[in-house]
């Protein structure tokens, strides 16, 4: 299931934060554990990977990562707000000192003229406060190819915010 640059990705992330030891937590939606699926396929994540969160349902991101409703009913799962919260919540929630959160419509069908199939929010947090956030139109590309896109997206936003200044 797992390109080459997925494995990558995934072996540098973990050896990264190994020799620093950092942990990492995932806050996932429409990639349903994929995300902690990559990182775990790694030997050696278990001293990286500290939880992952599969929060695919409003009332899971509620219950789970601390989303407050009201973010959802104002901007909906799909958005920098809902993401932004994912991430915080799962850093709070967890022993990690960052964390990858991402929600998104993978479709084939649930898009909008708004918010169209292909559409997908991250967000990593830091537990020192800092935050970072994309937002990816991949396009109608296929469920497949949408999750794994994210997947990527993911692992390079967590390196991103693992060195950052």
């Amino acid at each position: 299931m797992w390109t080459t640059d997925t494995e990558e990705k995934a072996r540098a992330i973990i050896q990264d934060f190994t020799s620093r030891g950092l942990k990492l937590a995932t806050a996932e939606s429409c990639t349903g554990g994929l995300i902690a699926g990559a990182l775990t396929e790694i030997a050696g994540s278990s001293s990286v990977v500290d939880r992952g969160f599969v929060t695919y349902s409003n009332e899971a991101k509620v219950e789970m990562l601390g989303v407050n409703p009201a973010t959802l009913a104002a901007h909906g799962a799909v958005s920098r707000e809902t993401a932004m919260e994912m991430a915080r919540g799962a850093v709070l929630r967890s022993a990690a000192d960052i964390a990858i959160a991402v929600t998104g419509i993978a479709g084939p069908g649930g898009g909008s003229a708004e918010k169209p199939v292909g559409l997908v929010h991250l967000a990593a947090a830091a537990r020192d406060g800092a935050m970072i956030h994309r937002e990816m139109r991949y396009g109608d590309i296929g469920r497949p190819a949408v999750r794994l896109a994210t997947v990527h997206t993911a692992l390079d936003l967590v390196a991103e915010l693992a060195h950052a200044p």
